[in-house]
């Protein structure tokens, strides 16, 4: 169950959003693909902030929305001891920031993992993978206690597969694996001249209409070759923040209600 709103402080009843934070709604502007995402990610560090400590450890994700995240986190380096990057890309933009970024079997713990997502459907199951980090994403949000997805307003859908369903594959078993992806029913176009962290590569299922992301993302993991997919519906965002025109939209799983 999920339950949304856009957040705003009332000021004659001095009320706030019930389980939100105070973030601010605006009057109808029109924003850009870039001031959406950085609203969204003012947003998260907003959510963020109040909860941070010398030991904490935060999930950095990858792509331009968590971009915009990492370079606002910079100016409260002091406030958390390190991060745990999804990508070597990221990695890099934390350490020019002079944040320290730390392997993850050296952590036992990360409070809150921020990223962004190519689609979000109503019940906060996404599809990720347009950076190729899908792997690494994945197994940062799984440490994670809250995943907070930050995105603007075009990526939230009814039904998840207008965005391709990035697949990340070894590298041998790539034409086996795309025809198990027709049988499927998806059209599955290999990513060329892309390679992962891992070294893998990336297969991009077009056609598909997934309207039951968890045991789709479990059949795709099953293929022999397969090292993961970008459907994150077994471990779906706990809290996602939607860029709008009108502000920050949030919708929240119920059982994860702060």
């Amino acid at each position: 169950m999920v339950k949304e709103g856009h957040v705003e402080v009332m000021a004659r009843s001095k009320r706030k959003t019930a389980t939100m934070p105070a973030f601010y709604s605006r009057p109808r502007t029109f924003m850009n693909q870039n001031q959406l995402k950085q609203a969204v990610a003012q947003a998260a560090l907003d959510w963020v902030l109040p909860h941070l400590n010398d030991a904490s450890i935060l999930g950095i994700g990858t792509g331009s929305t968590a971009n915009f995240f990492i370079d606002l986190l910079a100016a409260h380096k002091h406030h958390f001891a390190a991060a745990v990057a999804s990508s070597n890309v990221s990695a890099e933009r934390l350490r020019a920031h002079g944040i320290e970024v730390r392997d993850l079997n050296d952590v036992t713990e990360i409070g809150f993992y921020v990223d962004g997502a190519d689609e979000a459907d109503p019940q906060l199951a996404l599809i990720k993978g347009g950076g190729a980090a899908l792997t690494q994403e994945k197994i940062v949000a799984a440490v994670a206690q809250t995943f907070i997805c930050i995105a603007d307003q075009s990526k939230r859908v009814n039904v998840l597969g207008q965005f391709p369903l990035p697949v990340e594959v070894i590298p041998l078993a790539r034409n086996y694996v795309a025809r198990e992806l027709v049988k499927l029913g998806g059209r599955p176009v290999y990513r060329a001249g892309v390679v992962t962290d891992n070294g893998c590569h990336i297969l991009d299922v077009h056609d598909l209409k997934i309207t039951d992301p968890q045991v789709l993302e479990m059949r795709i993991n099953q293929i022999v070759g397969v090292v993961a997919n970008g459907l994150f519906a077994a471990r779906r965002a706990d809290i996602l923040l939607l860029g709008t025109d009108r502000g920050v939209q949030v919708s929240q799983r119920s059982d994860k209600a702060q």
